[in-house]
């Protein structure tokens, strides 16, 4: 199977789907990359080189850079999706969600609900999250529990090259607003990725690793954190299992849990900040329907509940660590 980086499994999946369907067209800022290389269009592909190519393929009616006003693109790309269209907006920092966030919770969020189920809204909103690339903390925060926590958004944080692509073809023929989040640090990153079409359902939990001794739950980027983790434990005799949750919502419990009341010992790493999380989330629900098959307290590793530093020295500090994630698993290792 042919190697390619987590942009290219991305940039593949849009070329699939806009050949595939007219009605798919994207927007957003920079998304033909013409500023600052003398007027020349498409020179980089967006700001992280995902969307090159698509201007000379599909033409600048289906490839529309806007202003710099999330809050006019976001809700112009939300009431695209309501008259037929399948727009794909990207959002350059999931940061930069706050200054749209009405759009996405209280109008594309409601529309199915508000209409008696008859509105669709196959609305994408991609945007990048988290830190590593010393982009200070108005670039680098990881919030996806705030969309988890709002209903009628569908939420999607890929670990892997070959998830991104399927998991991106899925969110694109999704009726439902789905907010597609990739983290920066991710993009160079290498795997095995099909050259066809394929995609991955929601609500579909990938097992990156077994073991039995104990189970981390790890979301989008910390995944790969976990296996460096598991490698460690492996050395000492520490057989780790390694769930992916792929979604945040819907969220796979049953897979969760079942491997819950298999091993009895869970560790969670999430990059977010810990308060009110998607790590505290997953803790609750498996204290609450697999508390009995439980061995040892949950161990949650996560970012502090700070902003992300822009010092490197404290960047680095901030971001969960293989070394955090091992020492949490080998204390509940032995109970």
């Amino acid at each position: 199977m042919a190697q390619k980086s987590f942009r290219q499994a991305l940039n593949e999946a849009l070329h699939f789907e806009m050949a595939r369907d007219p009605r798919v067209i994207m927007m957003g800022e920079d998304l033909t990359g013409g500023a600052g290389a003398n007027g020349v269009k498409d020179a980089w592909g967006g700001a992280f080189g995902v969307t090159k190519g698509l201007l000379g393929a599909f033409g600048p009616e289906r490839i529309r850079d806007t202003p710099i006003s999330e809050a006019a693109f976001i809700g112009a790309a939300a009431g695209a999706a309501l008259t037929g269209l399948r727009p794909i907006a990207e959002i350059m920092f999931v940061d930069f969600a706050g200054v749209c966030l009405d759009q996405i919770m209280n109008q594309a969020a409601k529309f199915r609900y508000m209409f008696g189920g008859r509105a669709k809204t196959p609305l994408v909103i991609r945007a990048t999250y988290g830190a590593g690339s010393r982009s200070g903390s108005q670039h680098t925060q990881a919030l996806h529990s705030i969309f988890t926590h709002i209903p009628g958004l569908k939420v999607v944080i890929p670990s892997t090259p070959y998830d991104a692509k399927g998991l991106l073809l899925q969110a694109i023929r999704d009726d439902d607003p789905v907010i597609f989040l990739e983290h920066k640090m991710l993009y160079d990153t290498v795997g095995e990725v099909p050259d066809g079409a394929y995609t991955i359902p929601f609500a579909e939990a990938r097992v990156a690793r077994d073991g039995k001794d104990v189970l981390i739950i790890a979301i989008g980027r910390m995944v790969s954190v976990a296996e460096e983790a598991a490698r460690k434990l492996a050395a000492d005799g520490i057989s780790a299992c390694i769930i992916d949750p792929r979604t945040t919502s819907p969220l796979d419990e049953d897979t969760l849990l079942d491997f819950t009341d298999k091993i009895g010992r869970v560790v969670i790493v999430d990059e977010a900040n810990p308060r009110c999380s998607v790590a505290t989330d997953i803790s609750a629900l498996l204290a609450d329907k697999s508390f009995d098959a439980l061995k040892a307290p949950i161990k949650l590793v996560t970012a502090p509940h700070s902003p992300v530093p822009y010092a490197p020295n404290l960047e680095d500090a901030y971001i969960p660590t293989a070394a955090a994630v091992a020492k949490a698993a080998t204390s509940i290792a032995k109970r």
